[in-house]
């Protein structure tokens, strides 16, 4: 699936009372599974369920709340669809839980850096995707500062892509994510948009993430709810540029837009 022509949406859901745009929302076990469900109506091929928010300024919960808010939704819905499910989460407790429930992909913010997550992902034998982040959510938005975004970026992945495959993570099993957003600034996250091909160089899949972010609104001016348009037109834009999962909220917009480009591009 990750490896095949066609590109794919990866639905988002927040088990989370605080996350940037949806906390709170969905993150009873009953709201959960019922908008899960919904994002696989809409087209969803992958579902990302998280039980941690990563917004500028979050601090991580306990590992029991992170449990408790993510295996439940996961079991529910492994028994009501086929479709992948994936479980956003940099703990490795959480990783051996969720893929026990019926997770099949592991989607990290930091990259498999926590302690044992490695070896954790590896012995799950479940793809796993790596994201960049420049500190820890409640820290990454203070003053981040790069000598060049795009080199030191794809120099981050490129390590880890090599401590996985070394720890013995197939590389086929690898997918990327510059982490738009994840401590860098708005020219920092337009530089790496326009450039995202340069990260298709490193061998895996390129996820792009830019869904409803701050970014779309200091572009825009459009507070968080509003950024649909923006959020469509930024994944169609990483589309072009090489990405293969578009990770966002707004799945059936998502979907219908990429539809016409697949379209365009015959």
């Amino acid at each position: 699936m990750l490896h095949g022509p066609r590109r794919l949406v990866c639905g988002i859901l927040n088990v989370t009372p605080d996350s940037f745009s949806d906390g709170g929302v969905y993150w009873r076990n009953g709201a959960a599974v019922w908008h899960g469900l919904r994002l696989i109506d809409e087209g969803a091929d992958i579902l990302d369920i998280g039980g941690e928010s990563t917004r500028p300024g979050a601090h991580p919960p306990s590992v029991a709340e992170e449990l408790d808010r993510v295996v439940g939704v996961i079991e529910q819905l492994a028994r009501r669809t086929d479709t992948p499910l994936s479980i956003d989460t940099s703990r490795p407790e959480v990783m051996r839980e969720a893929v026990a429930a019926g997770a099949v992909l592991i989607n990290d913010v930091r990259a498999l850096r926590y302690p044992g997550a490695v070896e954790t992902a590896a012995g799950l034998g479940v793809p796993v995707c790596l994201s960049h982040m420049l500190r820890p959510p409640h820290l990454m938005q203070h003053n981040p500062s790069y000598v060049d975004v795009l080199a030191e970026v794809a120099e981050f992945l490129r390590d880890r892509i090599d401590v996985c495959v070394s720890a013995g993570i197939p590389r086929e099993h690898l997918v990327i994510d510059p982490g738009f957003g994840f401590g860098k600034t708005l020219e920092h996250n337009l530089t790496l948009l326009r450039s995202l091909n340069t990260f298709t160089e490193l061998g895996a899949p390129v996820m792009a993430g830019l869904s409803r972010k701050a970014m779309l609104g200091q572009i825009t001016g459009r507070p968080v709810g509003e950024r649909v348009a923006a959020s469509v037109s930024a994944a169609v834009l990483a589309a072009q540029r090489g990405a293969k999962i578009l990770r966002v909220h707004d799945v059936a917009a998502t979907v219908d837009a990429l539809r016409v480009l697949g379209a365009i591009e015959g």
